[in-house]
């Protein structure tokens, strides 16, 4: 019998008989694991045996989450980090090299912009960026300089442009380009059966789902998966144990969840794009919106982001998003909860006045989240809002 003072480190080992097993997984909350011997611990690290060794590379618990998320985007292999970005970044650097050419869009997320032109650009790697919408520019640019990635986003942030994918993937591949879709808005269940190399997603939005916990993917199929493995390893943008398991807890109700978001966004993009304050709405659910006809052969749901521009502009927005009862204003989306992001916060600025215009981000943009709660009380404060913001 080993003193206590060794027992509290060393505490009774609990086995769960066979055919005995917990409905919920249990979180793996450590950092190493061990084997009997040197020579089971060195097969492992080669790749020999099956097993874990140190949560850096892995661990029970994010695994279960990444061959969940493989699945549900068609794929076979998935690795998961700290945040969205995590996963942008960690890809990006993985996948680039000195002399490598990007290509990329006015139409992103700031944080992607921001790290294809500032932080691979002191590495040496270069970039174009034209319009989502410039299938003939992409084209041009492909064959005019060998490409190494070609990375976008469908439907785009903030204002729901709808990405040709089968026309973007097949120029790509004709020029030997990677393509990486960032597929937050459009969620996991969406475009796996376009031939898209990296699939990219901000766990922290639809997956968690509660605005709780931070996480990020990068999807694919395992040999390109394998590529990445160890910069994600030595990178260290660890995925937690008890985020991971969060995640995956939030999974359960995803579909459920996306599904009533999606129709939730739809009556408050058809009543906001009645409404005579509002200069245009971007829903790609509304038959109106230019890239209507693509969204329906490329998604079954159409999102829980609903973007509009408001005809008097930046202030009149300002004033409507401050008079909201029901939309907290903040960063993210995907939540249970509805948010708001006025264009004094949509974080376009280090886009030029033209590059703006480009992207369609105008002086009044504003951005929905829309959560769960009821549709008609949403509506009624988006109502009274709107008159709110009219007022001198």
């Amino acid at each position: 019998m080993v003193k206590k003072t060794t027992r509290v480190n060393h505490p009774p080992s609990v086995q769960i008989p066979e055919g005995n097993r917990p409905v919920v997984a249990p979180i793996y909350q450590t950092v190493k694991f061990e084997f009997e011997t040197v020579d089971d611990t060195l097969r492992t690290l080669s790749g020999e045996k099956p097993g874990f060794f140190y949560q850096r590379s892995s661990n029970p618990t994010t695994r279960a989450l990444e061959l969940t998320l493989a699945e549900l985007q068609g794929r076979d292999d998935c690795l998961v980090c700290a945040s969205g970005v995590g996963a942008i970044a960690q890809t990006l650097l993985a996948l680039t090299k000195q002399g490598d050419h990007v290509l990329c869009f006015l139409e992103s997320y700031g944080p992607t912009r921001y790290l294809i032109r500032r932080t691979l650009a002191r590495f040496g790697v270069s970039h174009s960026m034209l319009s989502i919408a410039d299938l003939d520019g992409i084209a041009r640019t492909l064959a005019a300089q060998p490409t190494r990635l070609v990375i976008f986003e469908s439907p785009t942030n903030p204002i729901n442009r709808i990405a040709d994918i089968a026309a973007i993937t097949r120029l790509a591949r004709a020029h030997g380009a990677l393509t990486l879709l960032d597929n937050t808005f459009a969620g996991m269940h969406q475009h796996g059966q376009y031939p898209v190399d990296y699939y990219l997603h901000s766990l922290t939005k639809f997956a968690s789902g509660h605005g709780d916990v931070m996480g990020g993917a990068v999807i694919a199929q395992a040999a390109l998966i394998g590529a990445l493995r160890p910069d994600f390893s030595n990178l260290g943008g660890v995925l937690d144990p008890h985020a991971a398991f969060l995640i995956q807890r939030g999974l359960k109700t995803y579909f459920a969840r996306y599904r009533l978001q999606s129709a939730n966004a739809q009556r408050i993009a058809e009543c906001l794009s009645g409404h005579p304050a509002v200069e245009r709405t971007h829903y790609p659910g509304l038959a109106a919106h230019p890239g209507h006809a693509l969204a329906r052969e490329q998604m079954s749901d159409f999102g829980a982001v609903v973007s509009f521009d408001l005809r008097a502009g930046a202030q009149c927005a300002r004033r409507f998003a401050e008079a909201l009862q029901l939309f907290a204003m903040t960063a993210s989306l995907g939540a249970t909860d509805s948010l708001v992001m006025p264009p004094q916060l949509l974080g376009s600025r280090d886009l030029s006045e033209q590059q703006q215009r480009q992207s369609g981000i105008a002086a009044g943009t504003v951005r929905l989240s829309i959560g769960l709660e009821d549709a008609d009380d949403l509506i009624e404060d988006l109502q009274q809002a709107l008159a709110a913001a009219q007022l001198p």
